[in-house]
């Protein structure tokens, strides 16, 4: 169910709106696999109603699942909007969509969030990738006429004489 506000509760006082909104209602269409939201959006709005337009403040919080581009962990990254600042005008050409005396605030929450996505979820700013491994070699050399593990390519080029 989208977040919507109704302009009728508006037209006395300012209105306020707190709860969660579950991740599947976002619609945030998420193909990737590095990131996903699946635990819904909480949301703190102050609401107000100027002469032609809606002024919205607040906090968003929405807990995202992230796997880190370099050692593949799986991590929580918090996405924290604080403050939220939203101007939505009811006339005009950039106008949003009134239904019912109802504005639909879903479509401006998603804009941001997802302008909010780590491009690259990092666990740590200090992660070093995945650990080096030694497959197949059991000692430090690499065995009769290959390079030892220290040794590079061009090491061993470099003993050829011409």
């Amino acid at each position: 169910m989208p977040l919507k506000v109704n302009l009728r509760h508006l037209e006395a006082r300012n209105h306020e709106l707190k709860g969660e909104l579950p991740a599947r209602d976002l619609d945030l269409d998420l193909r990737d696999e590095i990131v996903r939201a699946e635990k819904p959006l909480i949301y703190e709005l102050a609401i107000q109603r100027l002469d032609n337009a809606l002024l919205i403040r607040g906090r968003l919080s929405l807990p995202l699942q992230c796997r880190c581009v370099r050692c593949l962990k799986l991590f929580v990254h918090p996405l924290n909007l604080d403050p939220w600042t939203r101007h939505l005008p009811l006339e005009g050409e950039e106008k949003v969509a009134i239904v019912d005396d109802c504005v639909d605030l879903t479509p401006s929450l998603r804009e941001d969030i997802l302008l909010e996505f780590p491009q690259h979820p990092l666990c740590d700013r200090e992660c070093r990738g995945l650990p080096k491994t030694t497959i197949g070699k059991a000692n430090g050399t690499g065995g009769p006429g290959k390079p030892a593990v220290g040794s590079s390519a061009w090491a061993e080029l470099n003993k050829l004489k011409f």
